[in-house]
């Protein structure tokens, strides 16, 4: 990756906490994708002759990256044998779908664009980091009028390992050119938790994402909000 930035001018608290950046998950924490991943996904399905897949269905296995989440799809209408076999197929069916559907059948969270205006007018750096492959990543941004917010993006394919693994953060803080323990991870499953406590950084978690089905209660973090905007902030 190339040099880091400079270091923001401001610094806030969040919970007591300071912090001199934020890195945002994209998936489940900005946008509410899931209708372009049924889209996708039963475009791939209805191409490799298999059955359908529900809302929920989809909900419970976002997050981990492409690779698992079409794996986990085909392992609903395969045995586990066969699903495996069909996978680098399907997942060039579904990237093709997905390439066509990202961005359309999406919506942005409410207090999204407000939130990030926030954080960027308090002087803390963005980052993006997503399990999304980075060239869908920076459309998507596009697309939602976000990637002005993010002068890092690293998507799923930045890196030698995907979120939960601390890997994606800890080089991303490096680019931000603040230490983990200053830099706030934002996202919504235990996912990013698991890579925000690795790395060493305090994670604010949505209550409205994905997390595999589960309350997001559950998983410990820093702190957690119903809409970005009303993330708390203090002056240091």
């Amino acid at each position: 990756m190339s040099a880091p930035l400079p270091n923001p001018a401001g610094q806030v608290a969040v919970a007591g906490v300071p912090v001199g950046a934020a890195i945002v998950d994209l998936d489940g924490t900005m946008v509410d994708t899931l209708g372009d991943f049924l889209v996708a996904l039963r475009g791939m399905l209805g191409e490799l002759g298999l059955g359908g897949v529900t809302p929920e269905q989809v909900a419970q296995r976002v997050g981990k990256g492409s690779e698992h989440l079409v794996a986990q799809v085909l392992r609903l209408h395969l045995p586990a044998q066969q699903a495996d076999a069909l996978q680098a197929r399907a997942l060039g069916v579904y990237q093709q779908h997905y390439t066509l559907a990202n961005g359309r059948h999406s919506e942005l969270f409410p207090g999204v664009i407000e939130g990030l205006r926030r954080l960027r007018d308090a002087g803390l750096a963005l980052a993006c980091v997503t399990n999304k492959p980075g060239a869908h990543a920076r459309e998507l941004l596009e697309r939602k009028g976000l990637l002005e917010f993010f002068p890092v993006v690293a998507g799923g394919d930045a890196f030698e390992r995907k979120k939960p693994d601390p890997l994606p953060l800890l080089r991303t803080c490096e680019r931000l050119g603040q230490a983990p323990s200053r830099t706030l991870m934002v996202g919504d499953s235990q996912n990013d938790a698991a890579a925000a406590h690795a790395a060493g950084c305090p994670t604010a978690l949505a209550t409205y994402g994905y997390n595999h089905g589960e309350p997001i209660r559950a998983t410990p973090a820093l702190v957690y909000f119903d809409r970005l905007d009303q993330l708390p902030l203090q002056p240091v």
